[in-house]
């Protein structure tokens, strides 16, 4: 009701007025933002809240006691009883003392007496091997053959080089006895003698390194060459592992050097064979390993036994680390 009487008002206002049309035109729009303002103002006016209605709260019941519950079915009972009663954790856990220490696990592996890489000492050419991989060779048998044609021809010229020297030096002594030759000639072909003699015997090694012999008895595990392959100074032929009793290397606690010496007797267990073999300490590092606290022991087995061979592996077992 009052936004239409204040425009009532204003609409007449506006007719009454002598002006222009474009004041009148900017007078209607100021009087419009105007109406605006009031009609977004009037609805806006707040009613006072009313108190909200109280609920009633109903009585409260009264709670069953234990006695007043229901009784439970003879079913369920029954089930209940059936159910054996299960053990508490605490009991199922065994006591410390019950526990039995668990024994250190040490691998051992299985190392030969004695092995080495027999290599070239000459150029030549394979006539030869002495056996193939695994064969049992004795001490002083041929591993390796060299064409040596070459080498004993030198070997024959040395020999006659040796001979020449020596008629010219007793031919200078007898020229000295007939003051027909100096001290000087006679010293320069003894000279000569002493070098052929030396290059006679640098021959002869030559000529020993065109067979090459085991030295010691043991088994093949590597051939590097072939039969009739041109070889060089130093490269590598034969690989050799000696026979009989076998060595075994381990790495045990440091805390065990108290009781651990040489002569402690143990047991090793190989994976291989599955079997278990005595065996002894032989030697005991002179220094304890400080980034893993163990030191490296040696011993060999007690026996030779045809199923063990170098390289298998197995774990170590010591009467002394169970105490």
């Amino acid at each position: 009701m009052l936004s239409h009487t204040f425009y009532q008002h204003c609409r007449h206002f506006v007719r009454k007025t002598p002006v222009q049309f474009g004041a009148r035109l900017a007078l209607v729009s100021l009087l419009a933002v105007a109406l605006v303002s009031v009609l977004w103002i009037q609805p806006g006016v707040a009613q006072p809240a009313k108190p909200p209605a109280a609920v009633p709260v109903p009585a409260a019941k009264p709670v069953p006691t234990a006695a007043a519950a229901a009784p439970v079915p003879a079913t369920v009972t029954a089930v209940n009883a059936a159910v054996p009663a299960q053990p508490s954790a605490a009991a199922t856990l065994p006591s410390p003392a019950a526990v039995a220490p668990i024994e250190p696990a040490i691998r051992v592996l299985l190392i030969p007496q004695r092995e080495t890489t027999v290599v070239s000492q000459i150029v030549g050419q394979i006539n030869r091997l002495g056996g193939e991989i695994g064969a049992t060779v004795g001490q002083g048998t041929e591993l390796v053959g060299f064409d040596c044609v070459e080498l004993d021809a030198r070997l024959k010229m040395s020999d006659a080089e040796l001979s020449t020297a020596r008629e010219q030096h007793e031919a200078k002594v007898r020229l000295q006895g007939l003051n027909a030759a100096g001290e000087v000639e006679v010293s320069l072909a003894a000279a000569a003698v002493e070098k052929a003699r030396a290059q006679l015997a640098l021959s002869k090694a030559q000529m020993r390194q065109c067979v090459i012999a085991a030295p010691f008895a043991g088994r093949i595990v590597k051939l590097h060459v072939k039969q009739f392959q041109g070889v060089n100074v130093g490269q590598p032929l034969v690989d050799l592992v000696s026979a009989g009793p076998l060595k075994v290397k381990l790495n045990a606690p440091s805390k065990w050097l108290g009781w651990l010496k040489p002569g402690t007797k143990f047991d090793i267990k190989i994976d291989e064979t599955g079997k278990t073999y005595p065996a002894v300490v032989s030697a005991v590092n002179g220094r304890v390993d400080a980034a893993s606290q163990s030191i490296e022991i040696e011993g060999r087995v007690g026996g030779t036994f045809n199923d063990l061979l170098a390289g298998m592996s197995g774990n170590a077992r010591f009467a002394q680390a169970k105490e």
